[in-house]
């Protein structure tokens, strides 16, 4: 079989990359040492022009699957890793067969479970990140994408203005439904209950577990956690006819969680006497798609929130200033005055250490610091010159990313993509 590349689109470069060699065997001057994490198949990080792939060896039916399942989640804007292309038809130089490989885009600023807990997470961290693997798994399931092995090992971190985002990594176990049962959520929770308590236990004995987090409670707090997201975004509610103020209360709780409401059913129960009220709820990304509906930027939920704040504050000090501009073109300005000459302050040779957005969140937080101390505004510029000299200048790239040192990411078994082989 001559050798198949399928991807959207295909890049003439990747014909030039060794596929007559197993993925294992590949000459170190093909790849990029990044940390990887823990995985069945064989994974390798390989540069492609100016873009970082992860490769990874599967048969040829899961590599097939796997590919169409992502490029599905991510027409639909569940959080996953890119899938790029899918390569077939692999021989050695000799003829023998060679198992199929996927292509993903690497995610850059993330980092698996692991190399986040190998700086041993603070309870409240760890927290956090279990919150976005919930957030991730409600997601997927409002989309109808059955897990199957759902875990931290099959998912990726991103910083997101002091929380994190998770990214689903791994799909050659999921299925796309128009919508799940009760029964299949039931059985992804169980699975992510296991799954977690067992890599819990995991670092707990290689020392890496904070002792003040337990692994068979924090896997339990993981499915508590899911049950009240859950019925926050689906659940019936009931309310007397003079109540009303109660829809645009739910559909604020509903957006401060960064859902969206597609539409609203409203009607009355049997007996007439009191408003029925059930949702229909889209995927999380309400202040992502304002912000960009706004600016144009592209960046986290969280982050999205953090900036939209700044924005709204700007606005009100044209309106103190006697400007009533609307909210389109004071977020023009903001975008013009405000958000791109603070980004573009960034040295050079800092520019990996924070993606621009989480930058800006964090000289603002750092205005607030220096504001606290100083016991009145110390304003942006001030704020902006303070922390590049003092806190950006001084983070190793992972670290301003993690709170991680650099070095430990290097370590064996740590990682950023799709898993690394056992």
């Amino acid at each position: 079989m001559p050798l198949q590349i399928t991807a959207a689109p295909i890049d003439p470069a990747l014909l030039d990359l060794p596929w007559h060699v197993p993925l294992a065997e590949w000459p170190p001057e093909r790849l990029v040492a990044l940390p990887r994490g823990l995985s069945r198949h064989v994974v390798r990080f390989v540069r492609v022009g100016q873009r970082v792939y992860a490769v990874k060896e599967a048969s040829p039916q899961l590599a097939g699957t796997e590919y169409r399942l992502l490029r599905e989640l991510e027409r639909r804007g569940v959080p996953t890793v890119s899938a790029v292309g899918v390569i077939r038809g692999r021989t050695t130089r000799d003829g023998a067969p060679i198992d199929p490989v996927l292509m993903t885009r690497h995610l850059s600023f993330s980092l698996p479970y692991r190399a986040l807990f190998s700086g041993l997470l603070r309870p409240e961290t760890a927290n956090r990140l279990l919150d976005a693997l919930v957030v991730l798994v409600v997601r997927l399931h409002l989309a109808g994408f059955y897990w199957g092995d759902c875990s931290l090992s099959n998912t990726l971190f991103r910083r997101d203005a002091g929380a994190f985002a998770a990214y689903l990594v791994d799909a050659e176990t999921g299925e796309l439904h128009p919508e799940l049962s009760d029964g299949q959520r039931a059985y992804d929770l169980d699975t992510a209950h296991g799954n977690v308590f067992g890599e819990l236990l995991d670092l707990e004995a290689g020392g890496l577990l904070d002792e003040a987090i337990e692994p068979l409670e924090t896997s339990a707090e993981v499915l508590r956690r899911y049950e009240g997201l859950w019925a926050e975004l689906t659940a019936v509610e009931r309310f007397a006819a003079d109540e009303r103020y109660r829809v645009d209360a739910r559909m604020r709780r509903l957006n401060s969680l960064g859902f969206d409401v597609a539409e609203l059913q409203l009607g009355t129960d049997v007996e007439g006497s009191r408003l029925v009220l059930q949702p229909k709820v889209v995927d999380a990304g309400h202040h992502h798609r304002r912000l960009q509906r706004l600016t144009g930027l592209d960046v986290q939920e969280n982050q999205a929130r953090r900036l939209l704040n700044d924005l709204d504050h700007y606005r009100a000090s044209l309106v103190a200033r006697g400007r009533q501009d609307s909210e389109v073109m004071a977020a023009h300005h903001w975008l013009s005055d405000v958000f791109q000459p603070t980004v573009s302050a960034i040295p050079v040779h800092l520019t990996n250490k924070l993606e621009p957005a989480e930058f800006f969140h964090e000289v603002l937080e750092h205005r607030w610091f220096l504001s606290e101390a100083a016991g009145h505004d110390a304003g942006l510029p001030a704020a902006l010159e303070d922390y590049l000299a003092t806190v950006l200048t001084h983070k190793p790239d992972e670290e301003a990313v993690l709170g991680i040192p650099a070095s430990a990411l290097a370590a064996p078994g740590r990682g950023n993509g799709v898993g690394e082989e056992e």
